[in-house]
């Protein structure tokens, strides 16, 4: 192998789905074999090592299946199974990958650093590539408020205790995607619980460019889930408790609501990059501009090509089309990987570098609606029921098919022991099922 001084330094801001994807499948890459990702017959890795430093920074201590939170809510078995300490999932116990816990303070492209906070006070850290993938800041409940699994286990427990001790009933403002599975789990897991959700608008999920078919199937489903569903009125006021442990909604239909806890689900959130990054980078909301081979574009940055396409941007916090979702989120981490090591490849061996793109991405969206789900996709239509769920979600809200499709129960092996022009056994690195498991993540909420 051609010789080079030190491994090349990847840092990634982010350790969710884009953040994951694009750490562990790059460390495959340069390790030689082929990518966890891959689904191409006969794809067995180059064989050809090039050395890697990658650094996953993150202000929680673990990786969290946002996706899971509607159920994190409501169950604390689960709750203890979606958060995952980065110490603790075998496939990132490599010299290759060290996790960092704490959030990017400032930003220097020019120079290739970044500053980082940390418990312990800030460290600088040096790349020859960046991966941003830090994602939304979204409110609770639609994420945790904790940034440790300690913290964020004694939050659900708490939201659990108010679920379990509410004679008069859940509440749920807000009829978008968060608040509907938050409502429909709770009345899954907790049936004799009476659950309503309360929407401002006429329709649910009225902020999200989907048909109205999806909507009117969403709310006939959840409605024979057994939450009551209120349209077309707004929260005006929200009483403090009384002796009884109940507070008052008024509506602005001039109704009332009593409930024993009120979960606010109206979702609110904001692009998490503009604090570090120059405002020409990000769009007017604050995404990230990318290229479709997810680099930063160089007339936006006012940075030389070759630099600005050593920084790239994918999952949530970039800018594309299609509804964010997490199965986007991996695909857009896998091809940052891909395009990276191409880069690699071509100043350690001299390859011609051929880069992936994201196509156009049209606007669909799974739900988990209690025991059903409902899904809209342009190339599938409109699809509900129990069968629907189990694709989309099987019975944990797509824990076990994004831990399995990442493989963050696998060590990661070490480098294939071959030379140029020999191949690794086709399949040794891939799981059971693997072309199932990729629609599944491709089309994942």
């Amino acid at each position: 192998m051609p010789s080079i001084d030190q491994p090349f330094q990847v840092l990634i801001l982010g350790g969710s789905y884009a953040g994951l994807a694009a750490a562990l499948n790059l460390v495959d890459l340069c390790h030689g074999r082929r990518h966890r990702f891959s689904i191409t017959d006969g794809d067995n890795g180059t064989g050809k090592r090039i050395p890697v430093q990658v650094t996953i920074v993150d202000p929680r201590d673990g990786y969290y299946h946002l996706i899971g939170q509607p159920l994190a809510l409501s169950s604390q078995d689960f709750a203890e199974s979606f958060w995952i300490k980065y110490s603790d999932i075998p496939a990132l116990q490599t010299p290759e990958i060290r996790c960092v816990q704490g959030s990017v303070d400032s930003l220097d492209c020019a120079a290739k650093t970044a500053t980082i906070a940390t418990s312990s006070g800030t460290v600088q850290e040096k790349y020859d590539y960046l991966i941003i993938c830090t994602g939304l800041r979204r409110e609770y409940p639609s994420a945790p408020r904790s940034f440790t699994r300690e913290q964020y286990l004694a939050e659900t427990a708490k939201n659990l205790a108010n679920v379990r001790g509410a004679k008069k009933g859940v509440a749920i403002i807000g009829g978008g995607a968060v608040g509907i599975e938050i409502a429909a789990e709770c009345k899954m897991l907790h049936p004799s619980t009476p659950v309503t959700l309360i929407h401002s608008r006429n329709s649910l999920l009225s902020s999200e460019p989907l048909p109205n078919e999806f909507s009117s199937k969403t709310l006939e489903v959840l409605r024979e889930s057994g939450v009551n569903v209120i349209l077309g009125a707004r929260v005006t006021s929200i009483s403090e408790k009384n002796t009884d442990n109940t507070q008052t909604l008024t509506l602005s239909n001039n109704t009332t609501l009593p409930a024993s806890h009120v979960i606010n689900a109206v979702s609110r959130f904001t692009p998490t990059a503009p604090s570090f990054l120059p405002a020409s980078i990000c769009d007017d909301q604050g995404y990230i501009r990318i290229k479709p081979t997810l680099e930063f574009p160089s007339d936006t940055t006012h940075l030389p090509e070759g630099i600005a396409g050593d920084h790239y941007a994918a999952g949530d916090i970039a800018r594309w089309s299609g509804v964010k979702r997490a199965g986007a989120a991996m695909h857009q981490g896998h091809y940052a990987a891909r395009n990276i090591h191409q880069k690699m490849m071509q100043r350690v061996y001299g390859v011609a570098p051929e880069f992936v793109a994201l196509d156009e991405v049209e606007p669909g969206m799974g739900l988990a609606v209690g025991e059903k789900a409902v899904a809209y996709f342009p190339s599938m239509g409109l699809a509900h029921g129990e069968e629907t769920r189990e694709m989309f979600f099987q019975g944990d809200l797509g824990f076990g098919i994004c831990w399995r499709w990442m493989q963050l129960g696998t060590p990661m092996p070490g480098p294939v022991e071959v030379s140029a022009g020999e191949s690794e056994r086709e399949g040794e690195n891939k799981p059971v099922g693997v072309a199932a498991a990729a629609r599944a993540v491709e089309a994942a909420a």
